[in-house]
Parts: C-alpha cells; sequence; structure tokens
C-alpha cells in the first residue's frame, strides 16, 4: 500500500469542485473512503464491482470468449445498466486493461452513453507496453489529489496500449488528456 500524488484525480476533482448534488459512478467497488470523500461533498456515488462481475461472467483465464454478442450484452447490463446521461462522472481506475477488443469496444460506448456531455472519467492503463502481467490495483481516494493504492495481485492484460491506441479509443470523446506517474501508470481524463 502507497500513498501518491495523482494529477489525473487532481484534475476530476477540479471539474466537480464546486458542484453539488452530481452522480458519479466508481467502477473499482465499493469502499468506504471513496464513498466518504464523494457524499462529503455532496455527490451522489454508485459503485460497480466491475472486475468481480467481469470474472463472474468471462472467467480468470484468457481463453474465455469475450466476442460472444450475448455475453457481452449480459455483463453490460451487469455492470452498467444505467439510463442515457445519468453520470457527471466516472472513476474508471484500470479495469478496461483487461477487456478484449469486442468487449472493450461496447464498454467504451455504453459509457459514452450514461455519462453526460461535458463531463469526466478517470482511467488508467499501464504505460509498459512490453509487459506480460501487470499489477491489478485497487484505488482509495486518500486526498482530492492523491490516492491509496494497494496491489492486489497482477493479471495479463488483454491489451496493452500506447497513447495513439488509448487516443483511438477514445475517439467518439470530446478529448483525452494523459499524465504519467512513477508506477509507469497512465492516467487518462477523459471529456464525455
Amino acid at each position: 500500500m502507497a500513498i501518491r500524488p495523482s494529477r489525473g484525480l487532481e484534475e476530476f476533482f477540479s471539474y466537480i469542485r464546486g458542484q453539488s448534488g452530481l452522480t458519479i459512478l466508481d467502477l473499482g467497488g465499493a469502499t468506504q473512503q471513496n464513498i466518504d470523500v464523494i457524499t462529503n461533498l455532496g455527490h451522489r456515488l454508485y459503485s460497480e464491482n466491475f472486475l468481480q462481475i467481469f470474472q463472474e461472467t468471462f472467467g480468470l483465464n484468457d481463453t474465455v470468449d469475450q466476442s460472444n454478442p450475448g455475453r457481452i450484452e449480459h455483463f453490460l447490463h451487469q455492470t452498467l445498466d444505467y439510463r442515457e446521461g445519468q453520470f457527471d462522472g466516472v472513476l474508471v481506475w484500470d479495469v478496461l486493461e483487461y477487456l478484449a477488443p469486442a468487449l472493450l469496444a461496447a464498454v467504451v460506448d455504453r459509457l459514452h452513453k450514461i455519462v453526460r456531455p461535458k463531463s469526466y472519467m478517470l482511467a488508467f492503463f499501464h504505460a509498459d507496453d512490453k509487459l506480460e502481467t501487470v499489477p491489478v490495483y485497487t484505488f482509495r481516494i486518500h486526498e482530492k489529489n492523491s490516492l491509496q493504492v494497494t496491489q492486489q495481485g497482477d493479471r495479463r492484460p488483454a491489451e496493452l496500449f500506447n497513447n495513439r491506441s488509448l487516443e483511438r479509443l477514445f475517439g467518439r470523446f470530446e478529448s483525452v488528456k494523459f499524465f504519467l506517474t512513477r508506477e509507469r501508470l497512465r492516467e487518462l481524463i477523459v471529456r464525455v
């Protein structure tokens, strides 16, 4: 466990600062720290344990087909079944790295749909594109500009991204801003 600064988190909070009653989605699962920080600012927080539902739907190994349309729809129903424009922000964390291209495209499309225009999403991607496995982290908000990061093991990413491939992934969104951390994570602020 380490506490580290986060420019992406700081930017995310600068977007929601001064506003109240926003609806935020946290894909890292419910943690009391994150709930307290967001709700103490006067916002509502929805939490989804995205990776747990992913593992329940697709298993832990790399052989399960993540391109099956029925299974993708089931997964989207379990994790992101919200109305259009429901959220003012999403804490995506590092969960998108484990999704194969068909599932990843479906999840990014759904995020685009359920997040209001001009809102922010915070996502993390590993910066070293030669790794066989990457650390899996839990992220807890420590302050508005720092995170408590705890490694929960390692996992093979479905794909590792460079800046250009991330820009393509979020091509339908208004903008993507990158920050590089000392853990070799890219922090992205994606503006819807």
